[in-house]
């Protein structure tokens, strides 16, 4: 007993000796929890309020405490919203093994008091907004299993001393703006499973040595600037199931047994790379493949994967890539996917894609939301199952070469938002199922051949913000219903079409609309004054219908209005001046009927900014406009002469009648001596010219006034009263398509442009003919030396019956030529206000004036810089063969380079007389190589006889010419090095 009692004594005496200790440690995290609650000055949940004396501290909110030692073993403040820093105090809490403050706004850097915790196991502080460097005292935790710092604005370089984080699992630190490359002390953590790295700034290649970490499961760079390949090392890692290097600059092939050493691949994402070769069948392999995406590279090849073992893909993006064979069955990938229940997204537009869309297209999975081919040249019809695919949101297929009705079934869409149907040659009637699809937001129809009316029941698409329907055949007037579609607010586009009838005052509700275009149609009556009630406009264009009248003062309401072409319609009055008030960009009123003075302040400031061509009551406005100054009006003259009128009427009228009759006498006489003339250069612009007044001016079109035959035109000399003015006529044949798209292109590039070189324009006419049919023609000044090909190969069969066939040009007039062409290239690449490319030089489009100054004409294939959109995808190739560039053959846009490529071929022609085209040229000669090796020993070979022989008349000093200052250029030309000089 006595025994007991002394053991009882001591072992509260250890205990009293203890217990100061175990209390102090206890106060400590006490004051550190203090210590990290006031660092944060914003706690929207209120968590931090139960942090009070009142309850053990091991009580308060996301604080949790080991049993034995009430020490904090935890604290969770995840997702409560906290604002504020995080306290270097958190470094006292000693027994931590877990923070969580993921999903918060703290900011500050952070404390690298955390290397203080020995026992950490779990780090989460994603989606906040720590910055700086990450601290290298972290390495003292070597417990650390997970670290997650992703989705803050961490900078530098990750510390290598992390590399004794021997235990570390998951890594994260993406979306943030760490540099450097891909941290090769990641290979040393042998444990790790997960590393995400995606959304910095990493550049370099990927560290080889990361195929030593067998048990990686998960890899993220995507969004860096990576290059290189990917490791082959990598692909001995069968534990990957995720792989993502998006939107980086790797390149390579992918390995064709890829599936086979992969096969537990669930995400595969490489897309935004510059990877070759083909795309690997063994990816059939991969049944366990839930996303694969190889988008935006450069694959090329037959799709021959076999999806039908993959139940679980959810995506398949193969879009923007250069996938082709034109093979027959390249579309049979389609029969496969039929498995696929999935499937949710399908990408493949924009590649090389040819053939029928196989009918299997309507047995894809029912939760198939989103199907794009856009871009390819898939052909046929639309295969009307599309339709069973009722969840089908975004629907893609622009830009294909379809035919055939659009199939009706595609009104059972009814989750349908995206209709993308555009440029192709969809035939048939408006679609009356569109009035089905209630949350569609977007209808693209434009750049097909539908006829018929535009359904009224649009009415039912209460979501559309965006209706495309220009360059078809739709007739009958605009239905009213169409402007009840409040929801229109960025695009109504009914251009290049065959609608009627006025506008109606019900224009007016779209006030949410931006861009409104409805171009070329034949349209009447006055522009409704209800239009000022759109106020959200930006852009609107009417050009090319028959509205007359006014400008409707309610339009200086359109505040927001950037561009407005009224052009070509036969509009009157005089130019408002609330124009000069709205911020516009460009403000196009020519070929209408105003009069009048031309405004000065505002857009009309900037000669390159407007254009009044056409009107010729128009006076005033700046000195480049060449318009007459305006007459004083009689107040005003009445109101500035009256007090002086007795003084000097006498004396000023009798010097009047001397000055008269002297100026009268000396016109007399000269006139007697002179020749008329008859260059347009004299001639002032006209006002838009009748049919009648064509047809009589070329003798009712006849072929003895006939000059020249084009394309999309014909052209006739003219002469046109009351003023027998000679002009050329160029008169659009309608029925021949692209020509109306030729004309616009015509008058949209000589708006603009001023230059001795280019053919002038005089007027236009924009009317019908005597059946009722558009006639559309551009006048222009008259060219009495005819074209270039008619001087460089003259032959009796050009020639008309009161002409002969010209001389041969010099070489000092072809020099004189080609430097007027330069010129004129010159200034439509690098002068105008926006970059031309003309996009088909050839001597037929040379014309020579009176004095052989050499022009620039037909425009109708021009192109403006920059480029609009698949712009260049929706015209084929353009200019002529032998002229054009060799790359506008394979689809390449039109560039400054394809107008100096085409140039240099015309110096060539000029100088060897030989035309790009001629018979000698077979087998793959170009006329570039013809030249390229003749010189330098055989020039005299290549020259054109012609130009020979008048350098024997002069003594050799005329070929001396051509070799001193003719090889240099010659060289330059056939190497593609011609510049403008």
């Amino acid at each position: 007993m006595l025994f007991t009692a002394y053991l009882s004594i001591f072992v509260h005496a250890i205990a009293l000796l203890l217990c100061p200790v175990t209390l102090a440690k206890n106060y400590s995290d006490r004051l550190a929890l203090l210590a990290i609650k006031s660092a944060i000055s914003h706690d929207p949940q209120h968590v931090l309020d139960s942090w009070n004396t009142s309850l053990h501290y091991c009580q308060w909110q996301g604080v949790t405490c080991g049993r034995r030692h009430l020490r904090v073993t935890k604290l969770d403040l995840g997702s409560r919203g906290l604002v504020g820093s995080l306290s270097p105090h958190i470094g006292n809490l000693s027994f931590l093994s877990v923070i969580s403050l993921e999903n918060n706004t703290l900011k500050g850097v952070i404390p690298p008091q955390l290397g203080n915790l020995f026992r950490l196991q779990e780090l989460y502080l994603m989606n906040n907004s720590f910055e700086g460097e990450v601290p290298a005292s972290l390495s003292n935790c070597t417990r650390l299993a997970e670290l997650w710092l992703s989705r803050n604005k961490l900078a530098g370089k990750l510390p290598h001393q992390l590399s004794s984080l021997v235990n570390l699992r998951i890594i994260t630190f993406h979306r943030n703006d760490f540099t450097g490359g891909v941290p090769s002390f990641l290979a040393n953590l042998t444990s790790l499973e997960s590393i995400s790295a995606g959304n910095n700034h990493l550049s370099g290649t990927i560290p080889h040595a990361l195929g030593q970490l067998h048990n990686l499961q998960r890899i993220g760079l995507g969004n860096n600037q990576l290059y290189g390949m990917i490791p082959p090392s990598l692909y001995n890692l069968t534990s990957l199931v995720f792989l993502s290097f998006t939107d980086n600059q790797i390149s390579g092939d992918l390995p064709k047994d890829i599936g086979l050493r992969l096969p537990n691949l669930e995400l595969f994402e490489i897309a935004g790379n510059k990877f070759t070769g083909t795309v690997p069948f063994s990816f059939s392999n991969c049944s366990k493949l839930v996303e694969l995406g190889l988008s935006v590279n450069s694959f090329t090849g037959k799709i021959n994967i076999n999806f039908s073992q993959m139940p679980y893909l959810w995506l398949l993006g193969l879009d923007v890539n250069g996938l082709g064979s034109s093979q027959p069955d390249e579309m049979n990938f389609i029969d496969s996917m039929v498995n696929c229940s999935n499937l949710e997204i399908l990408l493949v537009h924009d590649n090389k894609l040819r053939g029928v869309l196989p009918s299997s297209l309507g047995n894809l999975s029912s939760q198939v939301t989103t199907l794009s081919f856009a871009g390819n040249s898939i052909y046929g019809t639309l295969p009307s199952g599309i339709g069973n695919l009722v969840k089908l949101e975004r629907l893609f297929m622009r830009f294909n070469q379809f035919t055939g009705i659009i199939p009706s079934e595609l009104g059972n869409l009814q989750s349908l938002k995206l209709l993308y149907l555009d440029h192709n040659s969809f035939t048939g009637n408006f679609p009356d199922f569109i009035g089905n699809l209630s949350l569609l937001d977007e209808l693209r129809l434009s750049d097909n051949r539908l006829g018929g009316q535009i359904s009224p029941n649009l009415v039912n698409c209460t979501r559309l913000t965006s209706l495309h329907l220009y360059e078809n055949n739709l007739t009958g007037p605009i239905p009213i219903e169409l402007f009840q579609l409040s929801s229109l607010s960025t695009t109504l586009d009914l251009s290049n079409n065959h609608l009627v009838g006025q506008l109606p005052q019900d224009i007016g509700k779209l006030k949410s609309l931006t861009t409104l275009k409805m171009s070329q149609n034949r349209l009447v009556g006055s522009i409704p004054s209800a239009i000022g009630s759109c106020t959200s406009l930006e852009n609107l264009d009417m050009k090319a219908n028959s509205f007359h009248g006014p400008i409707p003062p309610t339009m200086s309401a359109l505040r927001g209005l950037r561009n407005l072409d009224l052009s070509s319609n036969n509009l009157s009055g005089q130019i408002p001046r609330f124009l000069e008030q709205l911020n516009l960009s460009s403000l196009n009123l020519s070929f209408n009927n105003f009069e009048g003075e031309v405004p000065m302040t505002g857009i009309f400031k900037n000669a390159s900014a407007f254009a009044v061509y056409g009107n010729s009551r128009l006076c005033g406005g700046l000195p480049e406009l060449g318009l007459p100054k305006c007459a004083m009006s009689a107040r005003s003259k009445k109101r500035s002469h009256v007090s002086r009128v007795i003084l000097i009427v006498i004396p000023v009228f009798s010097f009047l009648i001397i000055v008269v009759a002297l100026s009268l006498l000396f016109c007399w006489k000269r006139r007697k001596t002179q020749t008329p003339p008859t260059g347009a250069s004299f001639i002032q612009p006209f006002s838009r010219v009748s049919y009648g007044s064509i047809l009589k001016a070329t003798n009712g079109l006849s072929q003895q006034n006939l000059v020249g035959i084009g394309t999309f035109s014909k052209v006739y000399k003219g002469i046109l009263e009351p003023d027998g003015v000679t002009v050329a006529i160029k008169i659009l044949n309608l029925e021949n398509r692209g020509a109306l798209k030729s004309f616009m292109a015509e008058c949209e590039a000589l708006k603009n442009i001023r230059h001795r070189n280019l053919v002038k324009i005089i007027t236009s006419c924009s009317s019908v003919d005597f059946q009722g049919n558009d006639f559309k023609a551009l006048i222009y000044e008259y060219m009495p030396n005819g074209n270039l090909e008619r001087w460089l190969h003259p032959s009796s069969e050009q020639e008309t019956e009161t002409e002969e066939a010209p001389r041969r040009l010099s070489l000092r007039e072809r020099v004189t030529i080609a430097t007027d062409v330069a010129h004129a290239i010159h200034y439509l690449h690098q002068d105008g206000e926006v970059p031309i490319i003309h996009c088909d030089l050839k001597p037929s489009n040379i014309l020579l004036d009176g004095d052989m100054v050499a022009h620039i004409g037909d425009f109708g294939l021009a192109k403006f810089l920059p480029f609009k959109p698949h712009q260049s995808s929706s015209i084929g190739i353009r200019g002529t063969a032998g002229y054009a560039a060799p790359e506008y053959g394979v689809g390449n846009e039109m560039t400054k380079e394809g107008d100096i490529y085409s140039f240099g071929i015309l110096l060539l022609e000029m100088i060897t007389g030989r035309r790009p085209t001629d018979p000698i040229f077979q087998e793959g000669l170009k006329l570039h190589e013809y030249v390229k090796m003749a010189l330098p020993d055989r020039l005299k070979e290549i020259i054109e006889p012609t130009l020979l022989s008048i350098d024997e008349d002069r003594n050799g000093r005329e070929y001396d010419f051509v070799s001193k200052n003719w090889v240099g250029m010659l060289y330059g030309v056939s190497q593609r090095k011609n510049g403008y000089e």
